[in-house]
């Protein structure tokens, strides 16, 4: 019996198909790298969402920022992120202060339990991180670092 060959659904070799070959690594390692990342938190002690962690991180980074500060930064909608930041002050997690300078702003910052789960975080974030790289030189962490950041830089839009 002859081998039957699926014509249509092989892609073309060439130099369109090598770059959507990098692009779909990308993807996938992503992917996976998240799910990590997804699972540790749902799983966690503190139930939190990826975007909940997110908005900790930014005001782990950057303490007594504002909402509006966190939107530039993120590109989210305000009333997703109004929503977020009043979950995460109901649970204790934030803390909110009037702007001395200007009392109509807000200025938010971690509260201790939401440094300590921020710490927490940041440590499962560093085990998948190193999980990911197991096996790779030095060097070739820097080859790949230096190859996503050219592609990154086609991809930005020029100033």
């Amino acid at each position: 019996m002859r081998k039957s060959i699926d014509h249509v659904n092989q892609m073309a070799r060439g130099p369109a198909s090598d770059a959507d070959e990098v692009l779909d690594a990308i993807h996938s390692v992503m992917h996976l790298f998240r799910s990590e990342q997804y699972r540790a938190l749902r799983d966690g002690p503190h139930a939190l969402t990826h975007m909940e962690s997110k908005v900790l991180g930014f005001f782990a980074r950057h303490p007594g920022a504002t909402q509006r500060d966190l939107a530039v930064h993120s590109g989210r909608d305000k009333g997703q992120l109004a929503r977020l930041i009043g979950g995460l002050k109901e649970r204790g997690l934030l803390d909110a202060r009037p702007d001395e300078a200007d009392r109509r702003n807000t200025r938010l910052s971690l509260t201790a339990e939401g440094r300590t789960i921020q710490q927490t975080l940041q440590r499962q974030g560093r085990r998948v991180s190193d999980l990911a790289v197991t096996g790779l030189s030095v060097e070739e962490r820097r080859q790949l670092v230096a190859l996503l950041h050219k592609i990154r830089a086609n991809l930005e839009p020029a100033p």
